[in-house]
């Protein structure tokens, strides 16, 4: 029930994202703890989302795939559905969780920031 609401609430922080309601970095602050790899899935869209912000500037057509892509996930997620198995694969190799989640103390944070503005 947990991942439900979760997913639910992750997918209408995507779409405050889209809406210019909320900046990304406001929207992944309010992300949950978890391990539901949709979850982690939509935090990850949303890091490419914004480190792709000057490529959505200069193609029209690259910003309605990206803006569409969102809205998928944040509709599936709305409606506590998974996500495909090709999407969430698609970011598998990101899934040690969201950036928040920091392990071994400092260097675990350094660690997390680095690949947070890698992505």
């Amino acid at each position: 029930m947990e991942d439900l609401n979760n997913r639910k609430f992750v997918g209408r922080l995507v779409y405050s994202v889209l809406t210019e309601r909320r900046s990304v970095r406001e929207a992944i602050k309010l992300f949950p703890d978890t391990r539901d790899k949709n979850i982690e899935c939509a935090y990850h869209a949303l890091v490419h989302y914004e480190a792709d912000e000057d490529i959505r500037y200069g193609d029209i057509e690259y910003r309605e795939e990206q803006n569409d892509y969102l809205e998928f996930i944040a509709e599936t997620l709305c409606a506590g559905r998974e996500l495909p198995k090709n999407i969430i694969a698609d970011y598998e190799s990101y899934y040690k969780g969201t950036a928040k989640l920091w392990t071994n103390g400092f260097k675990g944070f350094i660690k997390e920031f680095f690949r947070f503005i890698n992505t």
